[in-house]
């Protein structure tokens, strides 16, 4: 079962796609976080996820370093692929906030948050609003091959 409106979110720590650990706690009293888990890195729909949010600057306070402190929501992208590949697929295409690795073990944050699909190996569309304080105040899970709008984090940012 999917983490639910008006939970408090699980803590993880990952590292991003340059080797850094990010703590989701870390976040807390300074920005909120628009969480959001995709299957997999250079994936057509989840690259055209991503760069919706990369082009309307979602999560970087327009400026595109991707650091909380300032108000401004904080994007964390999460996907069962190594940090490898990961960094390959930022580069590629410019992607100025996190990328996760939930690669090992396997899918452990996927599973906490009840997005990861045993049966294929990887996480489904679960993205979840994070206000200051640690509290899910918006969720919504798709399945592998149904794309999420970034107009629908912005309206739930917008309600915090």
């Amino acid at each position: 079962m999917a983490v639910a409106v008006g939970d408090v979110a699980p803590d993880f720590e990952l590292n991003d796609q340059h080797g850094k650990a990010v703590k989701l706690s870390d976040f807390r009293g300074k920005a909120p976080v628009v969480l959001m888990f995709y299957p997999f890195a250079f994936s057509s729909i989840c690259t055209g996820e991503l760069c919706e949010i990369r082009d309307d600057h979602l999560g970087d306070g327009g400026a595109g370093d991707g650091e909380a402190g300032d108000g401004e929501a904080v994007v964390l992208a999460v996907s069962t692929d190594p940090m490898y590949a990961l960094r390959a697929f930022a580069d590629t295409e410019g992607f100025k906030h996190a990328l996760l690795s939930d690669f090992w073990p396997h899918g452990e944050v996927a599973k906490k948050y009840g997005v990861f699909l045993d049966d294929k190996g990887f996480a489904t569309r679960g993205t979840f609003v994070i206000d200051k304080d640690g509290v899910v105040r918006w969720a919504v899970v798709n399945g592998p091959g149904d794309a999420r709008p970034v107009a629908d984090y912005r309206a739930a940012l917008a309600a915090l």
